[in-house]
């Protein structure tokens, strides 16, 4: 059993400077003869990053969307220019209008495409809403996330429009991907909006399996003071060996980590992990 996974695209460059960097996420995943995606960018660069770091998203297996934000969803129309022989996994609500307020204005950050969409291009989806859904042998996908934790509190800015006025957007449509190793749980995350917190409490109550390894955005870039030091905490205290986290975890908390954290790496474009 051997797992790969190769960052196709994150907000930051790393060595491969012909990759492009884009305010966004996505992960191709490689695991016993499966393949995969977590996410696909704001554009269609994962395909011209794919094509740089030689590496075959034309024969995809899944293409799961953490959530329905533009930085996460965006590149699904590119992708579908060279394949749509995979299937769709979303969360329930993915295709909530998303918006971004502040003070007396609003914009859209919701999904470039709808369920009729999906439907006309004759792509094959799913929606869960179940705790937990088992994608294949040793890959789950978890949603539903209690909110235990206090202190993680979705910023007020995130609204869905819903019957003509915005209400607060409580990220029913987060999911997060995880993936069963011979050294332990590696836990993909989109953004964490419900609460990293929250969400690796979770994923270890149902899967009872220690994390080996997190990746992804955590969303520290806009916690309160209180949240960060909590946020912070808990990670030093945690037995995980690997954190890659990035995307909008933020530059503070990333400064932070990289000084005081071994188990820290910068996980930007062009980066891969692989567990044999």
């Amino acid at each position: 059993m051997s797992v790969k996974i190769t960052t196709l695209i994150e907000n930051s460059p790393g060595e491969h400077h012909a990759l492009k960097a884009e305010h966004g996420l996505s992960f191709f995943i490689e695991k016993d003869g499966h393949k995969f995606l977590f996410d696909t960018g704001q554009s269609g660069a994962i395909i011209e990053n794919a094509a740089q770091l030689r590496v075959d998203i034309t024969s995809l297996d899944y293409v799961v969307l953490s959530h329905g934000h533009y930085d996460h969803s965006g590149g699904l129309q590119s992708l579908l220019t060279i394949t749509t022989e995979f299937k769709l996994i979303l969360g329930q609500d993915f295709f909530d209008k998303k918006y971004s307020c502040k003070k007396n204005s609003s914009e859209y950050i919701g999904n470039n495409f709808d369920e009729q969409f999906l439907t006309d291009q004759q792509i094959s989806y799913q929606f869960v809403q179940k705790n937990l859904t088992t994608l294949l042998p040793d890959v789950y996908i978890i949603t539903c996330f209690p909110r235990i934790h206090e202190d993680e509190v979705i910023n007020p800015r995130f609204k869905i429009l819903k019957n003509g006025s915005f209400q607060a957007d409580p990220f029913n449509d987060e999911i997060s991907l995880v993936i069963d190793t011979s050294e332990g749980l590696v836990v993909l995350l989109g953004c964490s909006h419900p609460g990293m917190k929250n969400m690796l409490d979770f994923t270890t109550k149902l899967i009872k399996r220690p994390i080996y390894a997190v990746l992804g955005g955590i969303h520290l870039v806009e916690a309160t003071e209180k949240s960060f030091e909590s946020s912070m905490n808990y990670i030093q205290k945690t037995n995980l060996k690997l954190l890659g986290v990035s995307h909008c975890t933020g530059k503070v908390a990333m400064d932070q980590l990289a000084a005081s954290d071994r188990r820290y790496f910068h996980n930007h474009t062009g980066s891969s992990l692989f567990i044999a």
